[in-house]
């Protein structure tokens, strides 16, 4: 089992669960983050850190769609090890579902 970040994270991008992280398996792109699934050591410490309810176990439903873009960004963007500055409408896009149609592929800031 690992851990997937979902469409949740889309414009919230909090980055709390950076900080927990002891592998540093997080990925930074321009409006959220991945999880490399052969990185993820399935400890779970970052699931309960984020906000927005982003990260989930890769056996959860809500993680299908999203388990091969995890893999396939985490490939390309940056890895971030420590913490960065949320998004200033973090908290209005907090809660908000259908945000796919969002999602950006461009990598973002380590």
């Amino acid at each position: 089992m690992t851990y997937v970040v979902t469409e949740s994270c889309i414009r919230c991008k909090y980055m709390d669960c950076v900080e927990v992280c002891p592998v540093d398996c997080f990925y930074v792109g321009e409006n959220m983050l991945v999880i490399h699934p052969d990185e993820c050591i399935d400890c779970g410490v970052c699931e309960p850190e984020c906000p927005a309810e982003a990260i989930v176990p890769d056996s959860d439903d809500r993680a299908a769609a999203w388990g091969e873009l995890n893999r396939q960004y985490a490939g390309t963007w940056p890895n971030i090890t420590r913490k960065g500055e949320p998004p200033d409408d973090a908290d209005v896009w907090k809660g908000k579902e259908d945000k796919a149609k969002l999602f950006s592929p461009e990598p973002g800031t380590a």
